[in-house]
């Protein structure tokens, strides 16, 4: 009996000392490295957390619901090693302190309109002025900075959802707005936009991810090719706000009709628009008449061999060349972001459209549903 009693303490000893020893299990990584445990969070009652979408070709999306954002896109380079080609923040803290527009999913209006104001059916709205006395990304509170709800789909597909009420940044209407993000076994991520409302509004939807697809992004963008099936362009002021003119790109600093460096005439600032937008920061007229097969643009980095082409439906697409990056963002892994650390392919409607009735109608009415895609396919150059 004391022989069986000393062989039992002896037993529970030993697995007491085992469970003192053992180390707490270490949160799975994704492939680019980002720890889900860093995206867990409660705002404005919606719960945040970091979704990961993968295809079976191994290429990895991380998408935060925190403003829809991409944090993440792994795809291979030349040499099959596996890349992070978009800026963004390691934890769901940076995005909430850091003012960015990292991989976010803008609404209720990207890009800019004049004086923040507009009208429709005879009543003018006053928009939050937030940059150069205009209305950019929304404003202020735009949805990149607000939690959309998530669901997760499958392995491959992601939605998210905003319900943006009467007088969101004084816009109006109550709107749903859902953003459904698709990886397909091909490499592409197919982003596809729709909006409801119950009043009468305005929306322009895009993503504003920045793409450094060299995988490293210590590096600048100026050595990527760009390719961009357009004639034409709006030209801004000095504001960068367009002027309401569609002009020819041909013999210009923004002709990409043939795929040329984006470094070649950046700073040529004898031309007036480079000057103005401190290098791009223009919408491109797009030649693709609303139709997502035809090739909208083609970005091509000579040092991974990574390209990516964009399609979408929208008339025109926002080139950004990541001029106002300052070396004073810290972004994942510690990497300081510098000026051009990234560039942006933005598919949407033109710029200050609200205002000007003889451009593509960004007006949403009740009854109708707003639909807008975007498709960034990523390859390898041959």
């Amino acid at each position: 009996m004391k022989t069986y009693l000393s062989l039992a303490a002896t037993a529970v000893a030993m697995v007491f000392m085992a469970s003192c020893n053992q180390q707490p299990a270490k949160p799975e990584l994704t492939e680019s490295g980002l720890n889900p445990v860093n995206f867990v969070d409660t705002i404005d009652n919606i719960p945040i957390g970091l979704y990961t979408l993968k295809n079976k070709a191994g290429m990895e999306v991380c998408i935060t619901n925190y403003g829809g954002r991409i944090v993440s896109i792994m795809v291979p380079d030349k040499n099959g090693v596996m890349q992070d080609v978009v800026l963004g923040f390691d934890s769901i803290a940076d995005y909430t302190t850091k003012q960015s527009d990292f991989g976010a999913s803008i609404g209720r209006f990207a890009n800019r309109i004049n004086q923040g104001q507009f009208t429709l059916d005879d009543v003018t709205y006053q928009l939050p002025r937030n940059n150069f006395g205009h209305s950019l990304h929304g404003g202020f509170r735009g949805w990149q900075y607000q939690p959309y709800s998530a669901n997760q789909i499958d392995g491959t597909t992601l939605e998210v959802t905003r319900l943006s009420p009467d007088g969101d940044q004084q816009y109006p209407g109550t709107v749903t707005a859902k953003v459904l993000f698709h990886l397909t076994e091909d490499n592409a991520l197919d982003i596809k936009y729709s909006a409801t409302t119950d009043k009468k509004t305005i929306i322009n939807m895009t993503n504003h991810s920045y793409f450094n697809l060299s995988g490293d992004p210590t590096k600048i963008i100026t050595d990527n090719i760009l390719y961009v099936n357009a004639d034409s362009y709006t030209p801004m002021d000095r504001t960068s706000m367009p002027i309401g003119e569609i002009a020819p790109v041909a013999d210009t600093p923004m002709d990409f009709r043939t795929p040329k460096v984006v470094g070649k005439e950046i700073d040529q600032t004898d031309f007036e628009q480079i000057r103005n937008g401190s290098g791009y920061d223009h919408n491109w007229v797009l030649n693709t008449a609303g139709d997502v097969t035809k090739l909208a643009a083609k970005l091509t980095s000579p040092v991974s061999g990574i390209t990516m082409e964009v399609y979408t439906n929208e008339p025109g697409v926002q080139v950004y060349s990541g001029n106002f990056l300052d070396g004073r963002t810290v972004g994942k892994k510690g990497v300081v972001y510098q000026k051009r650390a990234g560039i942006c392919l933005e598919t949407q409607h033109y710029p200050d459209s609200p205002n000007r009735p003889e451009w593509p109608s960004t007006v949403l009415e009740p009854g109708q549903t707003y639909h807008s895609e975007c498709i960034y396919k990523f390859g390898i150059e041959k």
